[in-house]
C-alpha cells in the first residue's frame, strides 16, 4: 500500500509523459505522436518521427526523413489524407555544432482537382501519376537555404496519391515508385507521400502506467504476462525522404546535427508582409512527450535547438526516471552520472541526447541541445549515432534512462539492460532501396486495430 500510494503520488508525472516506458528519457527516441496540445489539433503538421541515416546501398550520401499526420487510417476517404498546403516543412541541419541551422530544406505543397464536381478521389482505375481518373493531386517544391541564401531546387515535383485500393490502384507500388524524384543533376533524391508508419511500439500498455507486457508480473500493479502489441501496425504516415551527398550538407566535421519543423502562414499586420510560425519542432521524438512539462510543450515546438538549456532541468533530473523504482519494485536507476559535464545531476544523459557521445557523433565546440546527430562517416547508423528505421528505440531508451550504458556500468545489468515492450519490429517490412520507409496500407485490405483486451466487454 505504501508503494502504490507513492504511485499515485507520481500519477501527474505518468501522464505528462505516456508512463515510464515511453519514458525513454530526457530525450530518448521513439515517437512524437500528438505530443503537445495545440499540434495535436493539427495533424497535417504534427511530426511523429525524424530519422537521419547513412543510405544502406550508398555510403557517400544521408537519407532524411520526416513523418506527419499521426494515426492516418489509410481508409479515411473521400478526402484522404494528404499535406497541408499552408504548411512549411523543414529539415534543419547544423553542421558546426553551434545549434544554429546552417543548411534547410524546405517543402511547400500545392492541391488540385481535375473535377471539383465530383465527390470522388479517384473517378476510375488509376494507372499513372498523370492519369485523368486521379482527380485530387499534389505538387510541392524544394528550396534549399544555406547561410540565409535560398536556392529553389525542384518544382512541380508530384506527390504519390493515397493508396486507396486495389480497384482503384491495381498497381500501387508503380505509382509509388514513380513519384520517387531527382534534384540537381540526379545527385539527389526526393520522395513525398504516404508511408507505412515504422515507429512500432505497444502504446496500449506503455500508457496504461508505464505497462510493459513481458515484465508484467514486475510491475507494482501486476497484471498476466503477454507478448507486447504494436499500436502503429496499420496506420501509415505521410513521409518526406531526402537523400544527398553527405558532402553537401557537412562542412569538415562528418558529424551533423538535424531536425525537423513545420510551420504556419501568419498573416502581416498593417501591410506587412506574411510570416511564418513555427508549430512543431522534432529532432530526438520524445523529449517534448516526456521531458517538458504540459504547460511548456507549446513553447518547446516553437522554440530552436540554440535556446534548449531553459529545458535542461528534465534531463538532467529525469522526473519519469523516478519512477521506474515504484513502478518495477527492485529495479535501482541511477540519480547522478557525472561524465565531465559539470552540470550534475544524469549527465550521461545530457551527453547521449544534449551534446552527442565523443568519439562518435558529437561535434567539436558543440553547445547542448536537442538534436538527431549523425556521424555520416560511419556506414551504419544506429541510435544513438543517428535513427534508422529498423531502430527499437523504446527497448534502448528504457534501459538508458535505467543507467545500462557504458557510463554507469554498474547499473548495466539485469533487469535494467533487458528492459523494453516486446515489439521489436515494424509490422512491414523496410525497402532496401529510396526512399525505404515501407509501403502504405490500402483502404481496402487494411484492418482497423484490434480491441486491447478482448475482456473489456465483460466489464
Amino acid at each position: 500500500m505504501v508503494q502504490r500510494r507513492k504511485l499515485l503520488k507520481s500519477i501527474p508525472a505518468i501522464g505528462l509523459a505516456a508512463g515510464m516506458a515511453l519514458t525513454m528519457t530526457t530525450q530518448a527516441k521513439a515517437s512524437s505522436h500528438r505530443e503537445a496540445p495545440a499540434i495535436s489539433e493539427d495533424p497535417v503538421a504534427d511530426l511523429t518521427d525524424v530519422y537521419a541515416f547513412v543510405s544502406p546501398d550508398n555510403a557517400a550520401a544521408t537519407t532524411l526523413v520526416m513523418n506527419v499526420n499521426p494515426f492516418e487510417e489509410p481508409a479515411g476517404g473521400p478526402n484522404f489524407h494528404r499535406f497541408g498546403d499552408d504548411v512549411l516543412y523543414e529539415f534543419n541541419i547544423d553542421n558546426n555544432g553551434d545549434a544554429v541551422a546552417n543548411i534547410k530544406y524546405q517543402f511547400r505543397f500545392k492541391t488540385t482537382y481535375s473535377n471539383p464536381a465530383t465527390f470522388l478521389y479517384n473517378t476510375n482505375q488509376v494507372t499513372s501519376l498523370n492519369d485523368p481518373d486521379l482527380n485530387v493531386r499534389q505538387t510541392y517544391t524544394v528550396t534549399e537555404v544555406k547561410e540565409g541564401v535560398s536556392k529553389e531546387i525542384g518544382t512541380g515535383v508530384i506527390v504519390a496519391p493515397a493508396n486507396v485500393g486495389p480497384r482503384s490502384m491495381p498497381n500501387y507500388r508503380a505509382l509509388a515508385d514513380a513519384a520517387v524524384g531527382s534534384l540537381e543533376n540526379s545527385t539527389m533524391k526526393v520522395f513525398a507521400g504516404p508511408r507505412d508508419d515504422p515507429f512500432f511500439a505497444d502504446l496500449g500498455a506503455i500508457f496504461d502506467l508505464g505497462g510493459l507486457r513481458p515484465l508484467n508480473q514486475a510491475h507494482l500493479i501486476p497484471l498476466p504476462t503477454a507478448p507486447g502489441r504494436d499500436y502503429l501496425a496499420g496506420f501509415n504516415v505521410h513521409s518526406i525522404v531526402l537523400q544527398l551527398p553527405s558532402s553537401r550538407i557537412t562542412n569538415g566535421d562528418p558529424v551533423i546535427g538535424m531536425w525537423a519543423t513545420t510551420s504556419r502562414r501568419v498573416p502581416g499586420v498593417g501591410g506587412a508582409a506574411d510570416t511564418w510560425k513555427q508549430v512543431a519542432r522534432l529532432g530526438q521524438p520524445l523529449v517534448n512527450e516526456v521531458i517538458v512539462p504540459v504547460g511548456a510543450k507549446d513553447l518547446f515546438n516553437s522554440s530552436s535547438p540554440d535556446k534548449d538549456l531553459q529545458f535542461a532541468k528534465g534531463v538532467l533530473e529525469p522526473e519519469l526516471g523516478k519512477l521506474i523504482p515504484v513502478l518495477y519494485p527492485g529495479v535501482k536507476v541511477p540519480t547522478s552520472v557525472s561524465t565531465g559535464l559539470k552540470l550534475g545531476g544524469r549527465e550521461d544523459l545530457a551527453t547521449i541526447f544534449l551534446t552527442g557521445i565523443p568519439g562518435l557523433n558529437q561535434p567539436k565546440g558543440v553547445k547542448p541541445s536537442e538534436q538527431l546527430r549523425l556521424n555520416t562517416s560511419i556506414a551504419k547508423s544506429a541510435f544513438p549515432n543517428g535513427r534508422a528505421l529498423s531502430d527499437d528505440v523504446i527497448d534502448t531508451a528504457l534501459q538508458v534512462v535505467a543507467g545500462a550504458t557504458d557510463f554507469s556500468k554498474e547499473f548495466k545489468v539485469f533487469p535494467n539492460n533487458a528492459l523494453g515492450d516486446g515489439v521489436n519490429f515494424n509490422d512491414r517490412e523496410f525497402l532496401n532501396r529510396f526512399p525505404y520507409v515501407g509501403w502504405p496500407g490500402d483502404g481496402y485490405n487494411t484492418y482497423p486495430q484490434p480491441g486491447t483486451d478482448p475482456t473489456d466487454n465483460k466489464r
